[in-house]
């Protein structure tokens, strides 16, 4: 069932980080907006952080019911080619807390992949917590029956960080789920008045362009601080639309190509096995 539901998604990623807080449901969202801003392409955001799931509320969602029809249960689209499902959806209010143990959660990411009317889709983006329990493990189980482009991995420049990553790295490994490369977030603050730059986080271990020589991973890029990106998510609009010439959005542009490009070169080599 699972391989027939999702044998017309093209494209699946991961956004992965062993810690919390360092930005992967901003950069799911900016990565699905981003995919999205081509028409012609079909973009999917699944939302599996079962017990803090904050996607509905960044994609200007809150409030939002799944509909259940005959092909069943039906995605909430931000765009035509934009359409997202969380667990925040099925919660009565935002601030009901989700105790669950282990299985109902894998039971709910499973009815998630099986049960929901995606469509043909090109790029479906899975937002996971932190950590390298449970839900990850459900995930790369469950996507093994069709195939998953690979992981992109989100960290902040400090070791407290990085320590964490490096396990998050090591589980990809174990896993065999191919990694698409790191991402640095909150990277230096650039003010706005005087243009310097500012280490927020210092990267006192050479951050993660080190620990991704140490380890021959790819960094697909360094996004610097922007308070405007926290004020875009609480807003629940597209910091893109709201700062199209910040140094971040160029950072994000940058990273989503690359991300597209490895994305058709994985799809090519594929074809070619075939």
């Amino acid at each position: 069932e699972l391989r027939e539901r999702l044998r017309s998604v093209k494209h699946t990623i991961l956004v992965l980080s062993g810690k919390g807080g360092v930005g992967k449901s901003t950069f799911s969202a900016l990565l699905a907006h981003g995919l999205a801003a081509d028409e012609a392409k079909q973009v999917a955001l699944l939302d599996i952080d079962i017990c803090g799931p904050s996607i509905p509320k960044m994609m200007g969602l809150e409030g939002e019911q799944v509909h259940q029809s005959g092909s069943g249960w039906s995605p909430v689209y931000v765009e035509e080619n934009l359409g997202v499902m969380s667990v925040g959806f099925l919660l009565s209010s935002p601030d009901d807390a989700v105790i669950w143990r282990g299985p109902k959660k894998n039971g709910l990411i499973k009815q998630f992949l099986r049960d929901v009317d995606w469509g043909e889709i090109d790029y479906l983006i899975v937002d996971t917590p932190p950590g390298t329990s449970d839900e990850h493990l459900s995930i790369v189980q469950y996507l093994s029956a069709t195939h998953i482009d690979g992981a992109r991995i989100i960290t902040t420049p400090q070791e407290v960080s990085l320590q964490d990553v490096r396990k998050e790295i090591n589980f990809c490994q174990k896993v065999k789920l191919p990694i698409i490369g790191v991402v640095e977030n909150m990277s230096g603050f650039i003010c706005p008045k005087c243009k310097n730059e500012s280490q927020i986080f210092p990267p006192t271990t050479g951050g993660a362009e080190k620990m991704c020589q140490n380890l021959n991973v790819s960094l697909l890029g360094k996004v610097p601080l922007d308070p405007q990106i926290g004020k875009s998510c609480d807003k629940g609009q597209s910091f893109f639309s709201e700062a199209p010439e910040s140094p971040a959005t160029l950072s994000y542009r940058s990273i989503i190509q690359r991300i597209q490009e490895y994305c058709d070169q994985h799809h090519f080599h594929e074809e070619k096995i075939i």
